[in-house]
């Protein structure tokens, strides 16, 4: 089996291609995703992701967790997945679209001087934010913001956020503390989330920072989640802990206000000299109205998250 290991801020995964290689069959990708993930008698992965024809857009991306189980987005996912197409020639446009679970995503790739992508815009939609989109039990037209929910004997405020997947986000003044390992996977099988969720501890640095960790539903404690960083901004911002702020130069200015946040993964000497790439980088994405778009580096510790106000 031919297979490719790429990895965006540590969240690895293995890659085939089926534009050009041989793909198990639909019954042995649960099998292949556990035996490939296993770091100890496979390769070691946080699952297995298939880079694939669509009937309807120019890429399909299929995700398999380290269980076996299939996700419907993965943000890290789209990224690698857009560097390896254009990289390969399998796209030769620079905008171009993805099939997921989760629905279609647009993605364009910024090319180096030798063509080769060093930097990837995904837009990934508009965040979904009612109990019916998780889904999550209670009423499904209404949202949880800041929402007090028992699980298992535990008390927790938690906001609910769908990027095409479902995430709960709960708030903490100190991330060192927060129990990913113990009490993450209780809230993803919690009886509260039919179809589990993925968790997320954020701690807020400033208005405009912050520290987050991640319990992956299917794939337990990861490096990172790039789903998961976008669904921690909007709940940052639905809950007041990240103020809406309006750039006063660049096109992104012109069309509607934007919400900007910096996500470090830790703390590395030369965050600041990506951040200020990506500020140079920035001007030139145009997210569609109502849209979330994420700018990052595909190497590097800072992800840059931008989200157009919905509505």
């Amino acid at each position: 089996m031919k297979f490719t290991k790429l990895h965006g801020l540590g969240n690895s995964y293995i890659y085939l291609d089926g534009f050009n290689d041989a793909i198990p069959n639909e019954q042995e990708l649960p099998k292949t995703a556990i035996a490939v993930s296993n770091p100890y008698t496979g390769i070691g992965s946080d699952g297995l992701i298939l880079i694939l024809p669509s009937e309807r857009s120019d890429v399909r991306m299929r995700v398999f967790n380290n269980d076996g189980s299939e996700a419907k987005n993965c943000g890290n996912g789209l990224r690698c997945v857009s560097k390896y197409v254009y990289d390969r020639g399998i796209v030769t446009s620079t905008t171009f679209t993805i099939e997921t679970l989760g629905g279609e995503v647009e993605a364009e790739v910024h090319p180096d001087d030798a063509n080769q992508v060093k930097m990837v815009t995904v837009d990934m939609g508009v965040p979904r934010l009612k109990k019916s989109d998780l889904p999550m039990t209670g009423n499904g037209a209404e949202q949880t913001i800041n929402e007090s929910i028992a699980i298992a004997e535990h008390q927790f405020s938690m906001t609910g956020v769908s990027m095409g997947n479902p995430h709960i986000i709960m708030f903490t003044d100190d991330i060192s503390k927060a129990p990913v390992a113990t009490l993450g996977p209780l809230i993803e099988k919690s009886s509260v989330f039919p179809e589990g969720v993925n968790v997320e501890w954020v701690q807020m640095v400033s208005e405009s920072e912050m520290h987050f960790k991640v319990w992956e539903r299917g794939s337990g404690i990861t490096q990172a989640c790039g789903t998961g960083a976008c669904a921690a901004v909007v709940a940052a911002v639905l809950n007041g802990q990240s103020k809406k702020r309006r750039r006063s130069n660049g096109p992104l200015t012109r069309r509607r206000p934007l919400h900007y946040m910096v996500i470090k993964r830790r703390p590395r000497l030369d965050a600041r000299r990506s951040r200020n790439r990506l500020s140079r980088r920035i001007s030139s994405v145009k997210p569609r109205r109502g849209s979330l778009s994420w700018l990052f580096l595909l190497r590097g510790t800072s992800v840059m998250v931008r989200v157009a106000r919905a509505g």
